[in-house]
């Protein structure tokens, strides 16, 4: 079943709750057709963007017993993303839990402890716990915006290269649905992109 932020974002787009897309989609669409041709009849039909008959198709065919990219029998729905920038394991450590750093992943916090245990909670409602931190290597919680109905697992990983360089590793799971896994990836993303200019930027 698809999380509240999809529900949502198919009514604001469409017109349309998704239960009642889902009433409408078994009516007009055949079962066996293929991803493409569900797709193409579904923004003809109902005069949909091509962006939002994707996502009714990827959903719709879930339903189906379709199983869409980045969705496991254990992890659920989930995402990885990571970048290599040209600094030193400890600093991107210490940049990331940092006062400037931690607004990047869990916005702004009065207090944060690097413990595990710890639950944070910040200003605007991102809310987790961590269980396992291991310094200057990894950060394992629970994860959380405000508009989800339950947390997701969130893992940091900073993996060194030989060169002196480091990778940052960001992994996700127990998401929503895939929708919300797309919102994730192009989050993370934007984000260890800023992470990048501003480390490499300090680092020139």
């Amino acid at each position: 079943m698809p999380g509240a932020v999809l529900r949502q974002a198919v009514q604001d787009a469409t017109g349309i709750t998704w239960e009642e897309w889902v009433t409408t989609l078994k009516q007009a669409v055949d079962s066996s057709w293929s991803h493409e041709h569900m797709k193409e009849h579904i923004c003809e039909q109902f005069q949909v963007s091509d962006e939002w008959g994707e996502w009714l198709t990827v959903m719709y065919g879930q339903l189906l017993g379709r199983i869409p990219v980045g969705v496991t029998k254990d992890a659920g729905v989930q995402i990885g993303v990571r970048k290599t920038i040209k600094v030193e394991q400890e600093k991107v450590w210490d940049y990331l839990t940092s006062p400037q750093g931690l607004p990047l992943w869990i916005w702004d916090v009065s207090e944060f402890r690097l413990q595990k245990g710890y639950e944070f909670k910040s200003k605007e409602g991102i809310c987790g716990k961590l269980t396992v931190v291991l310094p200057f290597r990894k950060l394992r919680m629970k994860w959380k915006l405000p508009e989800w109905e339950k947390p997701s697992r969130l893992q940091l990983y900073l993996l060194p290269t030989d060169s002196g360089k480091t990778t940052i590793a960001i992994h996700q799971e127990m998401l929503d649905d895939v929708y919300v896994r797309e919102l994730m990836r192009r989050f993370w993303a934007d984000k260890l992109e800023q992470i990048k200019n501003y480390l490499e930027g300090r680092n020139e």
